[in-house]
């Protein structure tokens, strides 16, 4: 699919990467082509899942949700049944904010995201230890976010 777009197509996905919320007047300006068929590229572009959607950039600290932690997550079975089943699960904890299946001495890496120390360990103890599966878990805490997008 991706040798499918062509430079305007880029263009159009790398403004709205941008700033998701440029109104069609403004995005055709940007990429150089009048709104009618900027409106019909990003339409295209939606059906055919290159925009899976859109979203605010949400403020986690002013939130009180400031406490990232990563957490490496090595299964005790990664049969495809036992990684469909931790796959599942993981949808099912809000706090996991990602989870990623990694080629490394363990099988997944989780983004978690907390209010405080106290209740990450919450989180730990009750609801991602209890994935199904989940062998071993080693956390680092994120002391600064440099760069999340």
């Amino acid at each position: 699919m991706a040798g499918q777009l062509d430079r305007i197509d880029r263009n159009i996905l790398a403004a709205l990467t941008r700033q998701g919320r440029l109104s069609m007047a403004e995005l055709s300006a940007r990429v150089g082509l009048s709104k009618t068929p900027v409106q019909a590229r990003v339409k295209k572009l939606e059906q055919e899942g290159y925009i899976r959607g859109y979203s605010a950039i949400v403020d986690h600290e002013r939130m009180g949700l400031g406490h990232i932690a990563f957490v490496q997550v090595k299964l005790s079975d990664t049969r495809s049944t036992a990684l469909a089943a931790f796959n599942k699960a993981v949808l099912g904890v809000p706090e996991i904010e990602q989870c990623h299946m990694i080629a490394a001495s363990f099988d997944y890496l989780l983004k978690v995201r907390t209010r405080d120390i106290a209740s990450y360990r919450r989180v730990l103890g009750e609801h991602i230890s209890a994935l199904p599966h989940v062998a071993q878990t080693s956390t680092y805490v994120a002391m600064e976010t440099v760069k999340d997008r």
